[in-house]
């Protein structure tokens, strides 16, 4: 166990305990979050669509100045794109952020809300429709509970992601599922591109739930993951696995092994060590016993 730990940290992956390497040994089903894991987690914006009048710099500006605070990929995203456009950024109060949904917080006597279409409570607006069609997020953005715009933000797949999943499948992993808080429409674009299953609208919550569904059934489940939303789930699975180099500090202290290299092949990686391992425990058992 000690030189496989040892051999593995060498090859970029870090892995918190032998009895991780039997639980890997035995997965067969692996969850995949989908912002930062299945994707490269640095989402640009590329549309802005202001509604009631409000102006395109305007909507940037107060969406950006919300998102100041926030640690989520889409908030880094609405930044930067507020900084290209040369807006400063606004003084806001009552910061407050609800996992899985947006953010909200007073920008003078305004209150101004960041985040998905539940989190506003909402239907879908035809303008979001169409972004979440071409598999881009749709951000929306309140003001004092009016809509005032959308914002359409696309990340890119992983360039080593289709390679990496097929590795695990010929290794016998034949259920991969994304788990997403995005809507279906969103989901669906990327899974089909992937050619796995999805389940989508997730909060952090859900994916721990979904991760206690399939261990009831018997199944020896592995969730990847990258963020704070996906922490509880990580810990929850029989072997969390974080995106170490763009993960964040909660996820890597939650997970049992860490990715230290922006790799994804590493997971296929780690899946073949770990059941090499346990051959070779296994082996060296019945030596000892015929031995004996």
């Amino acid at each position: 166990m000690l030189a496989s730990i040892g051999a593995a940290a060498k090859s970029g992956l870090l892995i918190k305990g032998g009895k991780y390497i039997e639980a890997l040994a035995q997965a067969d089903v692996v969850l995949l979050d989908k912002t930062g894991t299945l994707t490269l987690g640095k989402p640009q914006i590329t549309d802005v669509i202001a509604l009631n009048g409000v102006s395109q710099n305007e909507l940037l500006t107060l969406a950006a100045s919300v998102e100041q605070d926030s640690e989520h990929p889409l908030a880094e995203a609405v930044r930067s794109a507020a900084q290209r456009e040369g807006l400063p950024l606004r003084e806001v109060q009552s910061f407050t952020a609800t996992p899985g949904l947006g953010v909200h917080a007073r920008i003078g006597e305004h209150t101004i809300a960041v985040g998905n279409r539940r989190f506003m409570g909402s239907d879908s607006l035809d303008a979001a429709v169409q972004l979440e069609a071409q598999g881009k997020t749709a951000i929306y953005i309140a003001q004092n509970d009016e809509i005032i715009g959308v914002l359409g933000a696309a990340d890119t797949l992983r360039p080593e992601i289709s390679v990496a999943l097929e590795s695990l499948r010929s290794q016998g992993i034949h259920k991969i599922v994304m788990l997403t808080g995005d809507n279906e429409r969103v989901a669906q674009a990327i899974a089909q591109t992937l050619d796995i299953d999805f389940q989508a609208n997730l909060l952090p919550e859900d994916k721990i739930a979904v991760v206690k569904e399939y261990q009831a059934r018997g199944h020896h489940v592995v969730m990847v993951g990258d963020g704070v939303n996906d922490a509880p789930a990580l810990a929850q699975a029989d072997v969390g696995i974080a995106m170490g180099v763009a993960g964040t500090d909660v996820a890597l202290e939650a997970a049992h092994i860490a990715i230290m290299r922006e790799d994804w092949t590493l997971i296929p990686e780690a899946l073949r060590i770990a059941r090499r391992t346990m051959r070779v425990v296994k082996m060296n058992i019945a030596f000892t016993a015929v031995y004996n």
